[in-house]
């Protein structure tokens, strides 16, 4: 399986990184180590986790997926296989938010401790903080590169104007930049990324790694009516997908997988690497099946008739 460039950095992934958010959520701890260790088998490397996965489930406050992983090194001691990335920034419940220099630096701590482990490969501002100063937010985030605690750095859910400004403080600081952006980025929503910072990222050698690359399920052709979702916890995700444009996309995507003799889901994921700036999408699995079909994209190759066919119903 063919290895990708992060960005400028020497990190190294394959075409696809495991989103943790289903570790010790959907997934319970011993699904979680068999998912870990099916991921590792198929040839991927690299798990992307955040310090408020998954405080949105009940009973959860946040870490629950850092932990999990954490345990699984202890278990495995195969810390050294793993390109582990996390974030900073959302809020944390009863604790605190942002990308402070006092912030970052608690929070580091509590999610290196969390995943038993000294260092992450790479750490993202998980989102934009407009309350503190970027020069402080970049200052404290090459404390943590030079005291060997983090070795690349990520922006997520920064626009245009305030990433350029954010790579324009590390550069006048004389410290190290953004190497990595993780943008909502899949075949629906599009409009965010393509017009305003797919050519920042072109421009400055930043690896691309979308989250909600199926569109939170949606691509994957499971849900194809808002009855079926309405009233369940599905909706506030998937509620917005179901307009015109959205059952065009499935229609596509059920044309073209089957002409290719594949599922949707292994047909939106090729798509969006085939773009020219994505390094390589986030996806999660919490099962074999689920996990097959996104092994399945890594290999496919969509002709000209299928990407246009899709291009045409994703742009409407």
């Amino acid at each position: 399986m063919q290895k990708r460039t992060l960005g400028r950095t020497d990190l190294e992934t394959a075409p696809l990184i495991f989103g943790g958010n289903v570790f010790g959520w959907t997934l319970n701890e011993k699904e979680s180590f068999d998912m870990i260790d099916a991921w590792l088998d198929a040839g991927f490397n690299m798990i992307d986790t955040a310090d408020v996965y998954s405080k949105w489930a009940e009973g959860h406050t946040g870490g629950e997926s850092e932990a999990v992983l954490g345990r699984y090194f202890a278990a495995r001691g195969n810390r050294d296989r793993i390109t582990l990335a996390s974030k900073v920034g959302m809020e944390m419940p009863e604790a605190g938010r942002g990308l402070s220099r006092d912030w970052i630096t608690r929070e580091v701590e509590a999610s290196l401790k969390r995943l038993n482990t000294d260092y992450l490969d790479l750490y993202f501002a998980h989102t934009d903080d407009q309350n503190t100063p970027l020069d402080e937010t970049m200052a404290a985030f090459d404390r943590l590169v030079q005291d060997g605690k983090v070795r690349y750095l990520g922006a997520s859910n920064y626009d245009g104007s305030r990433l350029m400004s954010a790579l324009g403080s590390a550069r006048d600081l004389e410290v190290p930049r953004y190497d990595v952006l993780q943008p909502h980025y899949n075949l629906y929503d599009r409009h965010d990324f393509e017009d305003d910072l797919a050519e920042i990222c072109r421009e400055h050698e930043l690896g691309v790694t979308p989250y909600f690359a199926l569109a939170s399920g949606f691509l994957t052709g499971k849900y194809k009516k808002h009855a079926g979702i309405a009233g369940t916890a599905r909706e506030p995700f998937l509620g917005d997908y179901f307009d015109d444009r959205g059952m065009a996309i499935l229609d596509a995507l059920d044309e073209v997988a089957n002409s290719h003799d594949t599922t949707p889901a292994a047909v939106a994921l090729a798509w969006l690497m085939t773009r020219p700036t994505v390094t390589a999408p986030i996806v999660s699995a919490t099962s074999n099946n689920q996990l097959n079909q996104l092994i399945a994209a890594t290999t496919l190759e969509l002709d000209d008739t299928a990407m246009t066919r899709l291009d045409e119903a994703s742009r409407g």
